[in-house]
């Protein structure tokens, strides 16, 4: 069970395949991230995990918004995610992606160093994503990974899939001597690895770390199911946003409406508070997870 009475709600802003066809709201540019980060966290997230897009010619043709792992955007995006939230007064932890795919392992790693976010994201293994393509994780890169974030003292989020992946976790972690307790971020409902049930939750809850946090998401069909068990569980977290889902509702009619990544987190902190939580502000977040505020 959670060691806390509050919940971290993480916005996971656009991911690396939402698009505007699909929510027009999905954030493309430095802007538009940094813009609803700020929002994100008026809203009640204390964590804003960020991916960047690109516009880039792919097979002849210009992709608009194509994933990518660009240090110049992630540069401009973290840097006026800060810079608002000085102005602002707003607090939030950033949380940047190391999940690159197709890019060779530097690229993954280079922002990491330039930005020293708080948080990181940790893909322990490979898998094939929804039955479709590769999602490359190779030991190679990730003993790489690890030598980074003991190096600038970053928090890893752990990104389990399945429940191998939490022996992969503590291999990591003990081979490179990681901070202990470990964050484990469960991601259900990815086609190919462990659907998004109540009873796999629990099974996998049951299989953490002695002293481990964690969070859940639902990928799609999966949401809302996961938030309600992961409140069940004692979650320390939940995590919500655009990349994960876009369906904020079906009406009786069968109309579909599309989420924006504010309405997924005020419903994620009104689920919060009906389970007898509360939410944690950005720094409960980091007294719970360990982690130290740069003043940057």
């Amino acid at each position: 069970m959670a060691k806390s009475n509050k919940v971290i709600i993480s916005v996971c802003l656009c991911g690396a395949g939402t698009k505007k066809d699909q929510a027009p709201t999905v954030p493309y540019t430095p802007e538009e991230i940094s813009d609803q980060a700020i929002e994100c966290a008026k809203a009640g997230a204390a964590i804003a995990h960020i991916h960047v897009r690109e516009d880039k010619i792919v097979n002849g043709e210009m992709q608009i918004g194509y994933k990518s792992m660009s240090l110049e955007k992630f540069t401009e995006a973290v840097e006026l995610t800060r810079k608002k939230s000085r102005e602002q007064g707003v607090d939030i932890v950033l949380n940047l992606t190391t999940s690159g795919g197709e890019y060779e392992d530097q690229k993954r790693l280079q922002h990491l160093g330039k930005l020293l976010p708080e948080m990181c994201s940790f893909d322990p293994n490979t898998l094939n994503w929804a039955n479709s393509y590769i999602f490359e994780n190779s030991p190679r890169f990730l003993n790489l990974l690890a030598q980074e974030v003991v190096k600038y003292d970053i928090k890893p989020e752990f990104e389990v899939f399945d429940t191998g992946h939490v022996d992969s976790v503590m291999y990591y972690v003990k081979k490179w001597n990681i901070p202990q307790p470990p964050h484990i971020q469960f991601i259900m409902g990815v086609g190919g690895s462990m659907p998004g049930t109540a009873g796999n939750l629990a099974f996998l809850v049951d299989k953490l770390p002695a002293g481990a946090t964690w969070s859940v998401s639902g990928i799609g069909k999966a949401h809302m199911p996961m938030m309600l068990a992961g409140l069940a569980l004692g979650c320390d977290g939940l995590r919500v946003g655009l990349e994960d889902n876009i369906l904020y509702e079906r009406k009786p009619d069968g109309t579909k409406v599309i989420a924006t990544n504010k309405m997924l987190v005020e419903r994620a902190v009104t689920l919060t508070k009906l389970a007898g939580r509360e939410v944690a502000t950005a720094a409960e977040a980091r007294e719970i997870l360990g982690l130290k505020k740069r003043e940057l």
